[in-house]
């Protein structure tokens, strides 16, 4: 997408792209609150060539939400010298800080995580009593991040986008649309993007994936006074409405972290929002490469803001996150194990070669 492209796309937002036409019967793509599944998540992580000080630090599920999610138990073996539980102290984010002995000769550790979800929908027409935000809790989801700014360029292009809107419904909305509407879904993106937003706009290249097109939404809609904060997470089943690009292929979940995204709005509370996985939907759903009007994506668009489907765990809502006992620099988010041999920080985003798996089960007790 060229800068022409980009700025012609900002003025064309308007009030009708919040309205697409209506999906055809085979499409629909309706999550709504209902039954509780849970599920156990298995990470294994086995520092390949072992060698010097070695240590890892695991994500742990730290969401609790009544309406959609549950963060249960964690339980862990290891060889370690260490496993410490510790917490982020801005945003309550959890991790296993796992540290080994020097020169241990197959250092590994197994982590499994009890986790209840469902799918969640808003009614947007019914305003409720929604418990505000407290200022503490308004002033962290509106402020900026080291990826996600709300100033510059982040700021000038939230204000052309919701010119003319008044309410957070509206701002939120024409959003969401302008980010459908102008971003696409790269393919060749390693793992779900680094989420460098000012970087996307003042190229031009609005394209990424989760971590890069949710975060620009995000960072949007802060810009625009919206709290709104990304959730980071990783797909568990498949989807139960057919969309084979929206879920788990297999019990193999290594590489299916995906990010979300909410918004605050009054009278709702905090609104589900995933552009990226409209986006996702064009590029990879049978027979892949959809028109933004395929009756597929239609369904999906309209459904994704206001809903989620409940075949995705979150991890945390983190940004610029330290890793204790480490000279390594913040990551932008928690979404993968980590782990350093001799000092050194391992490939994420190369699971075969750092190595980890991690699978899924659903289970019948919560």
């Amino acid at each position: 997408m060229d800068r022409r492209d980009f700025l012609k796309g900002t003025a064309a937002v308007s009030l009708a792209a919040a309205l697409p036409r209506a999906a055809s019967a085979h499409a629909v793509f309706a999550p709504k609150p209902g039954a509780w599944r849970s599920f156990d998540l298995i990470t294994r992580i086995e520092i390949d060539k072992p060698q010097g000080k070695m240590q890892a630090w695991v994500p742990l599920p730290s969401v609790n939400e009544p309406e959609w999610f549950r963060s249960g138990e964690s339980k862990w073996t290891s060889n370690a010298a260490s496993v410490t539980r510790v917490k982020d102290p801005k945003y309550g984010a959890e991790m296993l800080h796992v540290v080994w002995k020097d020169g241990e000769s197959a250092p590994s550790i197994e982590v499994t995580s009890r986790v209840s979800t469902r799918d969640r929908a808003v009614d947007l027409t019914k305003p409720g009593n929604a418990t505000p935000l407290s200022d503490a809790e308004r002033k962290l989801n509106l402020e900026g991040t080291a990826l996600i700014p709300v100033d510059g360029i982040v700021k000038q292009t939230s204000d052309r986008i919701v010119a003319g809107r008044t309410s957070d419904v509206e701002k939120a909305r024409a959003i969401y649309d302008w980010v459908v509407e102008n971003t696409a879904r790269n393919a060749a993106t390693r793992g779900c993007g680094t989420g460098d937003i000012a970087s996307m706009l003042k190229s031009g290249n609005l394209t990424g994936k989760c971590a890069d097109l949710n975060a620009l939404y995000v960072g949007l809609a802060r810009a625009a006074g919206v709290p709104a904060r990304d959730v980071y997470g990783l797909r568990v089943a498949p989807s139960q409405f057919g969309y084979r690009s929206l879920g788990a292929g297999s019990a193999n979940v290594t590489k299916a972290q995906h990010c979300r995204a909410e918004v605050y709005l009054k009278g709702f509370g905090w609104v589900p929002a995933d552009p990226a996985d409209v986006r996702k939907v064009i590029l990879e759903e049978p027979p892949a490469n959809l028109a933004i009007d395929d009756p597929k994506v239609v369904a999906a668009r309209n459904a994704l803001f206001g809903a989620w489907e409940g075949n995705w765990f979150a991890y945390n809502f983190a940004h610029d996150v330290a890793l204790p006992g480490t000279q390594q620099p913040k990551l932008g988010f928690l979404m993968y194990p980590q782990a350093e041999r001799a000092s050194l920080l391992l490939d994420c985003l190369d699971p075969d070669n750092f190595k980890y798996t991690i699978t899924s089960k659903e289970v019948t007790s919560a």
